[in-house]
């Protein structure tokens, strides 16, 4: 399986305006640029792309792990933060934090401490990131 996504670009790095498009649609020309990444302007940045997409593999992923141990979630909502650190290269991606929580109606705490943990282990983002993943993961009544 191979998923397409593509950029254009036009100008330097700080006035240069760019539109991402990916091959579903669901983001089609969604404009991005140096103060979408680095001043909170509009417009979208990789680093709240890769936040999304990880987001969304570790919850499937926890999806399946919980399925396997015999547990099916009401709810799974999960949030990425993506950190964006200075180094001697220039700038790097270090870290990835996953913040989850999960109702499911009886869980035993235990066995969704393990999925969550195969999870974050196991979903291809995680495996293909070279930054520090941590994760708090909590079940809600």
């Amino acid at each position: 399986m191979k998923k397409t996504a593509s950029v254009k670009w036009q100008g330097g790095i700080k006035d240069g305006k760019g539109h991402i498009s990916t091959q579903s649609g669901v983001l089609k020309d969604a404009p991005y640029g140096f103060s979408a990444r680095f001043e909170d302007g509009p417009g979208t940045n990789p680093e709240e792309l890769l936040g999304a997409a990880h987001a969304a593999c570790f919850t499937m992923a926890l999806s399946l792990q919980l399925q396997e141990a015999g547990m099916k979630a009401e709810n799974i909502a999960t949030q990425a933060t993506v950190t964006l650190d200075k180094d001697d290269g220039g700038f790097s991606i270090t870290a990835v934090h996953l913040d989850v929580a999960v109702r499911i109606p009886g869980a035993d705490k235990a066995a969704f401490e393990k999925a969550a943990q195969g999870a974050k282990a196991g979903c291809p983002v995680s495996k293909v990131l070279n930054a520090k993943i941590t994760m708090d993961a909590r079940l809600e009544a």
